[in-house]
């Protein structure tokens, strides 16, 4: 995909200023910081909050109290969330460096509903149950989609407006093919009523563990493309010129792409903007450079994912509402932001 990228990123990422990687690295640390006190407050709060020391003492010590077993039920949930963030955070992010629009995500773009209608498909006319099965065509359906809306968007014409309208118009159909299958099957209605709309609700142990392959793999080629990443954001003459491998580069981002964000929908449903969102604030403060921008985004989209859980467990107890509606709501405005801000830069 083609698309003019901002001027930033048309100049050689230089190598930073001692003083500024140093503001970069100590920024990253500050970001765990922030995520490991995200991730406590998301196993202390609940239904039923608890006070620090008793999270602490369910963390390293299993003496099957209640607080003990909400703690180790909640640390499946935020495992999960921490997983899932990360690979949503690092897809957007692979996403906005390859095709070079500001507005990829992979929500947006349609790909975590592709994901979603294959897994309903497999789950109510194939009979697949486990998600080791339907991983797989969670897969086929984000790569299908992906396709499909680079096609629609104009292939190597397509700019950064008509691929998100492409999206949105196929991700409108395929949830309307979701509500259309919930509706004829109470069965599925009744399983996946809150699964379409992306929750952690349901994480387990076994959850994690089925997923947390795929999820390493997309994350390891995710990050070691940083640097051919910052050649394709350069043009595709420059980007040859450094000798950069345009071809595998685009294929193996598509790859890891596609295993994130199935992977991820498999395990817990669609979530929208997450991907948008978190790599445009990153980029804000570290620049262009994707060997700072992707290890961000792996670190902070998982704090935006648990807080927006936390908020959903917090406004409606003792019943909790869906993180990825909390997410939706909070990436609607910032969506609509940059369409404008975007607008207003070609006037």
């Amino acid at each position: 995909m083609l698309v003019d990228s901002p001027p930033e990123q048309r100049a050689e990422t230089a190598p930073a200023p001692p003083t500024r990687r140093a503001i970069r690295a100590f920024g990253l640390l500050a970001s765990l910081g922030v995520l490991v006190l995200v991730a406590l407050a998301s196993i202390a709060i609940g239904a039923k909050s608890l006070p620090l020391d008793q999270v602490w003492h369910g963390l390293f010590h299993d003496s099957g109290t209640y607080a003990d077993v909400v703690v180790a039920d909640r640390l499946s949930r935020t495992v999960l969330g921490l997983l899932v963030g990360t690979a949503l955070g690092l897809s957007g992010a692979v996403l906005q460096a390859l095709t070079r629009n500001p507005l990829a995500d992979p929500g947006l773009l349609g790909i975590n509903a592709g994901a979603s209608a294959a897994v309903v498909t497999a789950i109510t006319y194939f009979g697949v149950t486990s998600l080791s099965g339907y991983v797989w065509f969670a897969f086929f359906g984000a790569a299908a989609v992906g396709a499909l809306v680079w096609f629609l968007g104009g292939s190597r014409g397509a700019t950064p407006v008509r691929l998100a309208l492409a999206g949105t118009a196929i991700s409108a159909a395929l949830y309307g093919y979701l509500q259309a299958v919930m509706i004829m099957d109470n069965a599925a209605l009744g399983k996946m009523r809150f699964w379409t709309v992306g929750s952690l609700a349901s994480a387990t142990d076994t959850t994690i563990k089925q997923v947390l392959p795929f999820l390493a793999v997309g994350t390891i080629v995710a990050l070691a493309l940083a640097r051919p990443l910052n050649a394709v954001a350069m043009g595709d003459d420059t980007a040859r010129a450094l000798g950069a491998n345009l071809n595998r580069t685009r294929a193996l981002s598509m790859a890891a792409a596609t295993v994130l964000c199935g992977a991820a929908t498999a395990a817990c449903g669609p979530f929208v903007f997450v991907g948008l969102m978190v790599p445009h604030v990153v980029r804000s403060f570290t620049g262009p450079d994707l060997r700072w921008i992707l290890p961000y985004a792996a670190v902070l989209s998982p704090v935006l994912l648990l807080g927006a859980d936390v908020v959903g467990r917090m406004v409606a107890r003792p019943a909790e509402l869906q993180v990825g509606i909390v997410t939706a709501v909070l990436g609607g405005p910032v969506f609509i932001y940059l369409v404008r801000r975007r607008r207003t830069a070609q006037l």
